[in-house]
């Protein structure tokens, strides 16, 4: 009678697991950011195409991927009782693999912020420096409800934004622009909370105090849904103080748009979580874009 042998355990990274490991579809919300900041600083486009193109590359791929390596190597043990099938504990990406690419990026990505001078070096060092200080031990900043999700929102919408205002005009943006991009990285906070609906089991078993494991999924969804809205009507009013009534309407309308899936995702919070992040988030992110204009014509 034979007996099976054991498979032999892999040396190497599935190449498509390795590209899993980055997660190509959180790239949109910083490369998005980083479009808002530079329409936002009302420079021209033309002669900074290197600087366009590298920094899309830059808050993409390289710090937002290099952000995600981290984070799944950090939550490797998370993971195994979340999502098993995630290319470090379902062992795709074997050893310290995750580690290793993590780190690599990590230098990569403060090669290429150097390339884009000093505001945009200095943004760099700070997104690298986040995403270590939310994953790692011991800071870890992920154990907290608060703190987590505002780092991540302030990496993925607040800091993009300003590096890319920063780096076309060659020089600090103006007020306006940073008050627009710190109100919607603040009204991130919401969206990021909704994102933890899908570890919730994990969390609650690994210690991880995340909005919907210390407040339960009902008020942790009320309380993203108000930290969502409220800097949007801030939005609206500062465009209306200085005349820009046409862009304050459009995201007033997107924010109506957004308050109907709120209801909805208020129905039943834990399943349409991921419904309200492919839907409502894009009436949000839709209305960044809509400011980042209203900013261009004032300056």
């Amino acid at each position: 009678m034979s007996v099976a042998s054991p498979v032999a355990a892999r040396r190497w990274p599935e190449p498509l697991a390795a590209l899993t490991l980055i997660k190509p579809v959180t790239w949109f919300p910083p490369i998005w950011a980083y479009l808002c900041g530079l329409v936002s600083s009302g420079a021209p486009f033309a002669g900074s195409w290197d600087l366009v193109i590298l920094g899309v590359f830059l808050a993409g791929p390289v710090v937002c991927g290099m952000s995600q390596a981290a984070n799944d190597w950090c939550d490797r043990h998370v993971d195994a009782i979340n999502e098993p099938n995630r290319p470090i504990p379902s062992g795709r990406v074997p050893g310290r693999w995750g580690l290793w690419i993590a780190l690599a990026m990590t230098a990569l990505s403060l090669i290429l912020g150097w390339q884009l001078g000093p505001w945009g070096f200095a943004a760099t060092l700070f997104g690298v420096a986040a995403a270590w200080a939310y994953s790692a031990e011991p800071v870890r900043l992920k154990r907290s409800g608060l703190w987590g999700p505002g780092l991540v929102a302030l990496c993925y919408e607040g800091v993009p934004w300003f590096t890319g205002a920063a780096v076309l005009s060659a020089g600090a943006p103006r007020p306006e622009i940073i008050t627009i991009a710190a109100l919607y990285a603040a009204g991130a906070h919401g969206i990021m909370t909704l994102n933890d609906f899908k570890a919730l089991e994990g969390d609650r078993a690994t210690g991880i105090a995340s909005l919907p494991v210390t407040q339960g999924p009902e008020r942790a969804a009320k309380i993203a849904c108000l930290t969502m809205a409220v800097p949007q009507l801030a939005v609206i009013g500062l465009l209306l103080y200085w005349s820009q009534p046409f862009h304050a309407a459009g995201i007033a309308a997107l924010l109506a748009a957004q308050l109907w899936a709120m209801r909805v995702l208020l129905t039943d919070p834990k399943a349409r979580a991921p419904w309200y992040n492919g839907t409502g988030v894009l009436f949000y992110v839709s209305g960044m874009m809509i400011a980042a204009f209203a900013l261009r014509g004032m300056a």
